[in-house]
């Protein structure tokens, strides 16, 4: 069963721009690309990166400590086959909305 959270205003994550947002005790990033909006973990696999505060460019991120990059569609890291965690999202009534089921 889905777990939707309620996490930020539209306008709060305006297109090309990253936010870093807490759904039921998690740290989540949010990525609005040309694709739409898209939520993956917050934390930088390689060592806990605030990725909600990197860089996006299309639809790839790099983390603002070390510069790993990851596509935010996916979860996928650049170089390697390590993956983020990737949320569903929908928006709502210029709410959005991210489904943190486990």
């Amino acid at each position: 069963m889905p777990n939707w959270v309620d996490v930020a205003a539209e306008e709060d994550c305006p297109a090309g721009a990253a936010l870093e947002v807490v759904a039921a005790g998690r740290m989540v990033a949010l990525f609005h690309t040309p694709e739409g909006i898209f939520a993956t973990d917050g934390m930088c696999a390689h060592q806990g990166g605030p990725l909600g505060q990197g860089q996006l460019c299309d639809k790839i991120v790099t983390c603002p400590w070390h510069g790993w990059q990851y596509d935010v569609t996916t979860g996928k890291h650049e170089l390697s086959s390590i993956h983020l965690d990737c949320f569903a999202v929908k928006v709502e009534g210029g709410r959005i909305w991210v489904d943190v089921t486990e």
